[in-house]
Order: structure tokens, then C-alpha cells, then sequence
């Protein structure tokens, strides 16, 4: 019988009825995990995220480097001094623009910094700012398009006219603005990106509203909500128990594809110098070396690390986003 079904294309069951099948013996959650990692590009985009989370949160734990240690050398023996010998320091000359070799793999920067080093820790200042910016304005955002679409009316009109002002908001003159009062006031280059996260978050979190806001206006006329209404449970519970958690896969995907976006806007920032500040390392400013011409002539161990770095996380998190919207998509193929 068995060979008969081999010999006999006809007698097989179709490929699409099969999986059908199988998918009534899987919760949604592996539905969707078992579509999203058969995209191959996802699945890139997910080892490269994950690569660059170990080198830039893990590897400073195996750097013999601190990210603003500046190296010296001897004049007299070209050999490299360290900060500790003080003496040493007073007569050296500043181990700057050094070419990539074992004690440096990446070369040192024009300040005598150790690029490898700084790509580490300049990594971890892009990442956590990707991920509080979008925390803060998805929690914003979530709440703020939940209240609008829900109630509808007066506190919808209220809401997106308010959406509507921040979208409206110029950015980049406004960060200028902000980083010459931070200055004035004498914010430490450190904590100057605690106050830039923050405000980052703030003014993204509107165009999270309005697409909470347009979902949820399509699913509180539904059955399963009119049954919820005849319970007379508390409107709070009805929006974040029950509205909420069906729109999570969009909220999942904007947030996925905002981390790309909030990364390349704060490297844009540090790049024109109203990011991090130096001696602190983050992706944006340390390409803002290529402002120099000869250092974007001759040195490209200096700027093009960090510029790769950018590349590479944007794009995996676009691909991570892609694969997340195709996987909670319930028209696509499974």
C-alpha cells in the first residue's frame, strides 16, 4: 500500500491540507514562532542582534582597556606608556591615528583612544538608548492611542490634536536647542544622555497613538467586546485586558522597527555633537571622525567600524521587524 502512495503522486495527501492539520495541534504562539524563523533573513537579523548585544554588553568584561584610556608612547623607544606611570607621561607623545597591530586590533583614534575599545562601549549607548526611547514612548504611546480609541469623542479629538502637535515638532532644531541648555547648565557629557533618551521617547511616542488608536477603533465594536461591556467590568480592565493584548502584534512589530530608527537618529545626533558627548563613546560620534579629511583618506580603521556597526544593526532590526509582521500576519501563507 505504501509503495503504492510513493508511485502514485495522486494518492498523497496535499502539502497544504497537511499543515493545516498540524497547525490545530499548535498553540498561536508556535504558529508564529515556526513562521518567523522560516525567514531566513529574520533569523539573520536575530544572530546579529544577538552578536552585537555579546560584543558590546560582554565584551568590555574582556577588554584590558577602558573606553576613555589614552595611550601614550615614548619618544626615545617607541614603546606604548600607560596613565599610571605619571612621570613617563609628561615627556610622551600622544599614541594617536596608530595603525591596527595585536596590542590595538582596531588601530587608536586621533585622542589616543583604543577604537576597539569605544566600538564596545559605544555600541552599549546606542543599544540602551534604541530600547528605553521605544519602552518609554511604546508605554506612552499604548496608553495614550488606548484612552482615544476607546472613548472616542471630545478625549479622541483632544488626543490627536495633541498627536498632531508633537508630530509636528522639528526635531533635530529642537535637540539643538535642548543640548545648548544642557550645556549652559553644565550637564556632565555622562548624564547628558539620560535627559536625550528621555526626550527622544517623549516625542516619538505619537505616531505609536495614532496606530493604537486606529486598531482599537476597529475591535471595541466587536462581538467579544459587547460581551465584555454586558459584564460591567471597569473600563481600565476592558482597554488594557482585552483591547490591548489583540493589538500587541502590531505594537510588537512598530516597536521592532523603531529600534532601528531610534538608533540611526541618536548616531545623527552624536554625529552633529548633541548626543553623547566626548570622552564618551557612542556609534554617531565616533564616526563624526570622518569630518576630518585626512582622517577619511587614511585612517579608515577609525570610522568605518563603527559605521558598519550602524549598518549592520539597522538592518538586522528591519529584518527582525519584517519577519515579526509576516509571522503575526494571518493572511500570509503558513
Amino acid at each position: 500500500m505504501s509503495e503504492e502512495i510513493k508511485n502514485n503522486p495522486s494518492a498523497q495527501p496535499d502539502k497544504m491540507e497537511t499543515l493545516e492539520e498540524n497547525q490545530l495541534f499548535m498553540t498561536p504562539g508556535q504558529i508564529v514562532a515556526r513562521q518567523f524563523f522560516r525567514n531566513k533573513l529574520a533569523v539573520f537579523g536575530l544572530v546579529v542582534l544577538i552578536f552585537m548585544a555579546l560584543f558590546c554588553f560582554v565584551g568590555p568584561l574582556f577588554s584590558p582597556y577602558g573606553e576613555t584610556e589614552i595611550f601614550y608612547l615614548n619618544p626615545e623607544t617607541g614603546e606604548e606608556i600607560y596613565m599610571s606611570d605619571s612621570s613617563a607621561i609628561a615627556s610622551a607623545i600622544l599614541n594617536a591615528k596608530a595603525k591596527p597591530s595585536l596590542a590595538h586590533p582596531l588601530g587608536t583614534n586621533e585622542s589616543g583612544h583604543d577604537v576597539l575599545t569605544r566600538l564596545m562601549y559605544g555600541g552599549r549607548i546606542s543599544l540602551m538608548v534604541g530600547f528605553v526611547v521605544v519602552i518609554v514612548e511604546m508605554l506612552l504611546g499604548v496608553t495614550m492611542g488606548g484612552i482615544a480609541g476607546y472613548y472616542g469623542g471630545k478625549v479622541d479629538m483632544v488626543i490627536m490634536r495633541l498627536v498632531e502637535m508633537f508630530v509636528s515638532i522639528p526635531f533635530i532644531p529642537l535637540m539643538l536647542i535642548i543640548s545648548s541648555l544642557l550645556i549652559s547648565l553644565k550637564v556632565s557629557p555622562q548624564d547628558k544622555i539620560y535627559y536625550t533618551m528621555f526626550i527622544m521617547g517623549i516625542i516619538y511616542w505619537a505616531g505609536v497613538a495614532r496606530m493604537v488608536r486606529g486598531q482599537i477603533l476597529s475591535l471595541r465594536e466587536m462581538e467579544y467586546m459587547q460581551a465584555a461591556e454586558a459584564t460591567g467590568i471597569r473600563t481600565s480592565r476592558k482597554i488594557f485586558r482585552h483591547l490591548v493584548p489583540n493589538v500587541m502584534p502590531v505594537i510588537i512589530v512598530m516597536a521592532t522597527m523603531d529600534l532601528g530608527g531610534v538608533i540611526l537618529m541618536e548616531s545623527t545626533m552624536s554625529f552633529l555633537g548633541i548626543g553623547v558627548g566626548m570622552p564618551y563613546a557612542s556609534w554617531g560620534n565616533m564616526v563624526q571622525s570622518v569630518n576630518d579629511n585626512v582622517i577619511m583618506r587614511n585612517f579608515m580603521n577609525i570610522w568605518v567600524p563603527p559605521g558598519l556597526c550602524i549598518l549592520l544593526v539597522v538592518l538586522a532590526f528591519n529584518f527582525v521587524g519584517d519577519g515579526l509582521r509576516d509571522a503575526f500576519d494571518p493572511k500570509m501563507k503558513r
